[in-house]
């Protein structure tokens, strides 16, 4: 379908489902060799069959990014598999509710663990690996809530606030080694993850009328796909981006270009 990424070896942590999965498609289907990963060994190895059914490469390694030992041992493997690294995406994450007084000390930890520091390691390890091949691409995924909050996220927002600071730091840091690192700040998009909030809040109405509510909530009146956040993330990684370091994209079909005012009818 595409050859945008013939010859590039691409990692994309978080890739066993949702906006991870989105792009470990895009890229492999631009010819990347692609390895996975995530804590689900069975969702990674599902996607996988899916990839290879689709005949393009793709690979598993299971890691939880809260540990160095494994971030660290997924990027070898990941170099081990393709022969170098040239994209990092970095993909995983959770979320959790709860304001300042009603988070714990467990939860904050958990949520900056996986969302944040995750990232940091995947970058940190990842980084030598792209120096050897002389640039590389690193696009990590934010939030609309980096940029503005709901409710009841204290710990969620903060971790993709840092996410964006995080971004802006390591593109500083690295671009005079041809090393970019950009940031994608989604809305709704239709994930797993999404789909769980839905559930936890639907009360006595269905998941399905839940996500169409919060689809109304986007000026283009829908929740968004991994295949169009995919999309976003391939063009970062390509080299049609290649002027293109430290910024944050939004992909939030013009939720933060609206107000909450309306005029009346």
């Amino acid at each position: 379908m595409y050859s945008d990424f013939a010859g590039k070896a691409a990692v994309v942590i978080g890739g066993t489902s949702g906006i991870g999965l989105g792009a470990a498609r895009r890229l492999a289907q631009g010819g990347a060799k692609v390895v996975i990963s995530g804590v689900n060994e069975s969702d990674g190895v599902k996607a996988v069959d899916e990839m290879r059914n689709m005949g393009i490469d793709a690979f598993f390694k299971k890691a939880d990014i809260r540990y160095s030992a494994e971030v660290e041992s997924l990027i070898q493997f990941a170099v081990e598999t393709c022969g170098w690294l040239d994209i990092l995406v970095n993909s995983a994450g959770i979320q959790r509710y709860g304001d300042t007084v009603q988070t714990s000390e467990e939860v904050w930890d958990e949520v900056i663990d996986i969302n944040l520091k995750g990232m940091f390691l995947a970058c940190k390890y990842a980084i030598p690996e792209m120096r050897k091949a002389g640039k590389g691409a690193i696009v990590n995924v934010s939030s609309v809530q980096s940029l503005a909050s709901q409710k009841s996220v204290v710990a969620y927002s903060a971790s993709k606030g840092g996410i964006n600071a995080m971004t802006r730091a390591m593109a500083h840091d690295h671009a005079h080694e041809q090393i970019r690192v950009n940031a994608v700040c989604p809305a709704s998009i239709d994930t797993p993850m999404l789909r769980m909030s839905a559930d936890m809040y639907k009360g006595e109405q269905s998941s399905e009328s839940i996500l169409a509510a919060w689809g109304n909530m986007h000026p283009v009146g829908r929740i968004g796909t991994i295949e169009e956040v995919g999309e976003l993330i391939a063009f970062l990684c390509s080299e049609r981006a290649s002027f293109i370091t430290g910024a944050e994209y939004k992909i939030d079909g013009g939720m933060l270009a609206a107000l909450g005012v309306k005029l009346p009818e």
